[in-house]
C-alpha cells in the first residue's frame, strides 16, 4: 500500500498561467520577483527565494485509504526538492528527493529504494510537466515556462485576474488574488483524462513573503486519484537547509 501511496503522492506534487486591477493590500516587493507576462501589460509577483523549508500536517485520501501524515518539505531553488513523510508517533516512513534530472524514493517501512531519471514521472503525467512546474506548485508561484505560449488569455477584474492558456499539451488556468498570487491553479492534460487542481488559502506574511498556509491538491491521473490537504505550521525562507538522502545497503532496489 505504501508503495502505491508514495507513487501517487509523487505524481500529485509533480503536477503539482492584460490589464489592471484594484489593489487592496500591498505585496512586499523586496520579497517578490516581478515578472511581465509576454504580450500583455500584466505583471506577476512570484516569490523570490533561495531556499524554502516548511512543515505541514497533511490529510491524504488515496482511493479508499485515508492517511494523516506530516510532510517536511525543503527546496533549494532550481536544484533540489526534498520531502520527508512521517506518520504516527513521528516515525519517518518515506523520503523523496527530486532534482531536474532524477527521482529517488525511500520506502522506510518496507526497506525499498527507487532511483529513476526524471522522465520516470511521464508514466503518470504528460511530458509537459517539469521540475520547474513542481517547484512553482509547492511555492504557489505562477509557472513562467507555462506562460511562454502564444495561446495565452489574460482577463482582469477589480478583485482577481485569470490566466488561461495551452502549452506542451497542458491546458492551464490560474486565478490570482489581489496581490497577484495564485489562489486557484488548474492543469489538464490534453488527450487524456488527467487533471490537477490546487487551491491556496490563508495567505499570511512570513518574513515578508506572502505564502498560503493551506494548500489543497487534487490529482486525477490515468492510474492515480489523490486528494491532499496541507496545513503548514512552520515556514522558513533563505535559511541553511540540508537534504540528506542515503539508501542503506540492506534496502532492496525496486525497478
Amino acid at each position: 500500500m505504501w508503495n502505491k501511496w508514495m507513487i501517487g503522492f509523487l505524481c500529485l506534487t509533480i503536477l503539482f498561467a492584460c490589464g489592471t486591477k484594484k489593489k487592496i493590500t500591498k505585496v512586499d516587493k523586496s520579497r517578490a520577483e516581478t515578472k511581465i507576462v509576454s504580450n500583455t501589460n500584466y505583471t506577476l509577483n512570484n516569490l523570490d527565494f533561495h531556499t524554502f523549508a516548511g512543515k505541514a500536517k497533511t490529510k491524504v485520501v488515496f482511493g479508499d485509504s485515508n492517511q494523516d501524515v506530516t510532510l517536511n518539505i525543503r527546496v533549494q531553488r532550481d536544484r533540489t526538492i526534498w520531502i520527508s513523510v512521517t506518520a504516527l508517533l513521528g516515525i519517518e516512513v518515506a523520503r523523496v528527493l527530486i532534482t531536474p534530472d532524477s527521482v529517488k524514493i525511500l520506502n522506510k517501512l518496507q526497506g525499498e529504494y527507487i532511483v529513476k531519471p526524471f522522465n520516470y514521472i511521464y508514466r503518470y503525467v504528460t511530458e509537459g510537466v517539469t521540475f520547474s512546474t513542481l517547484q512553482d506548485l509547492l511555492l504557489a508561484n505562477v509557472s513562467m515556462p507555462l506562460l511562454k505560449t502564444e495561446s495565452l488569455t489574460v482577463a482582469s477584474s477589480e478583485d482577481e485576474v485569470q490566466l488561461i492558456g495551452v502549452k506542451d499539451n497542458l491546458a492551464f488556468h490560474y486565478s490570482l488574488n489581489q496581490n497577484d498570487r495564485p489562489k486557484v491553479f488548474r492543469l489538464n492534460m490534453i488527450g487524456s483524462h488527467g487533471n490537477l487542481e490546487a487551491v491556496y488559502g490563508r495567505f499570511v506574511s512570513i518574513e515578508g513573503y506572502e505564502f498560503p498556509q493551506t494548500q489543497q491538491l487534487k490529482l486525477n491521473a490515468q492510474t492515480v486519484k489523490l486528494d491532499a490537504l496541507l496545513e503548514y505550521d512552520k515556514v522558513e525562507f533563505n535559511q541553511s537547509i540540508e537534504t540528506p538522502f542515503t539508501a542503506p545497503a540492506r534496502y532492496k532496489v525496486i525497478n
